[in-house]
């Protein structure tokens, strides 16, 4: 059985925001081995974050953020269960780092269950012209629209997008693991983005 030293569940935590007792379990149980102790806590943290995903989230904070030069801002609902989880440094932390996200990346939705489905149509339909003349049959073009979807649908939905901060995780990966560390359901409500001299 390996020893499993304080500097290993330091840095597993720092790795992905699990509590303290939540890595030294981990690791115990994968006798020491880091990247499976990462994917142990990975896997309860998507169950844990199910399960919590049905619960009300009536309080919550609006994080905002000012871009140097100050020609650019957002603001970001951020929702969870109670006032003590929204006074916290990590969901303030998070809800700044959505707001930076909005400014940088400037999603048009919170999720593709958001999107309206006449805009769906739209996106589909300048694919297929795209497609018009390539000669593929009929499934090849729709697999290859539903794949056009799915990139479009990362680029204009927050949840879908990379991280500005770790591009290797989604928005929604972040979410998550906050749910598994602050052991609450985190929900983004609305957001906004305002830029001096574009028209809304």
């Amino acid at each position: 059985m390996a020893e499993i030293t304080a500097q290993m569940v330091k840095e597993l935590r720092e790795a992905t925001g699990a509590g303290v007792l939540d890595c030294k379990k981990a690791l115990a149980e994968t006798n020491g081995d880091f990247e499976a102790a990462v994917e142990q806590l990975r896997i309860k943290g998507l169950s844990t974050a199910a399960k919590k995903s049905s619960r009300a989230t009536s309080e919550g904070i609006v994080g905002h953020y000012v871009h140097p030069g100050a020609k650019v801002a957002s603001m970001v609902e951020l929702n969870c269960e109670s006032d003590f989880v929204a006074r916290t440094d990590q969901f303030q932390q998070l809800a700044k780092d959505l707001a930076m996200q909005v400014v940088a990346s400037r999603p048009a939705f919170v999720s593709r269950e958001d999107v309206p489905a006449g805009l769906i149509e739209q996106e589909k339909n300048i694919y297929r012209e795209q497609m018009a003349d390539s000669g593929k049959p009929a499934q090849i073009v729709d697999k290859i629209v539903e794949g056009k979807l799915d990139k479009w649908y990362g680029e204009v939905c927050l949840l879908e997008q990379p991280f500005i901060k770790d591009p290797e995780r989604s928005i929604q990966d972040l979410i998550v693991a906050s749910i598994a560390a602050l052991g609450e359901n985190i929900r983004i409500g609305r957001f906004t983005r305002i830029e001096v001299g574009e028209d809304e």
